[in-house]
């Protein structure tokens, strides 16, 4: 079974797709990263939270807002807003308009910082 995803390489790769000024699916991501089955998405989400965490100790925005779901919205999957209120950076919903003014902020910040 394959391990985590190494950390190194996904965060030069979310730096990359936010120096673009774009975003990913979680499913783009991962055939970025090459991850293989089983349990892609979810490995890719457990490696997405842990840049959180660091993100969150270093004060800077969350890489992980360059990934957003395929299912149109726009946003990151539930998760992402899960980990940001655990982190304290959010006390919103994982959906709707004040979950969509968290992500455009924070993606904001990363295309400003690139």
């Amino acid at each position: 079974m394959p391990g985590p995803v190494d950390d190194a390489p996904l965060r030069e790769y979310l730096r990359s797709v936010a120096a673009s000024g774009r975003a990913v699916t979680y499913a783009e991501a991962a055939r970025a990263l090459g991850l293989r089955p089983p349990h892609t998405i979810h490995r890719l989400a457990l490696a997405l939270e842990r840049t959180m965490d660091a993100d969150a100790a270093a004060g800077a925005p969350f890489l992980a807002a360059v990934v957003v779901s395929r299912t149109g919205t726009g946003l990151p999957a539930p998760g992402f807003f899960e980990r940001a209120r655990a982190l304290g950076r959010y006390d919103g919903p994982d959906r709707g308009a004040a979950a969509a003014a968290f992500h455009r902020e924070e993606l904001a910040r990363l295309y400003t910082d690139q």
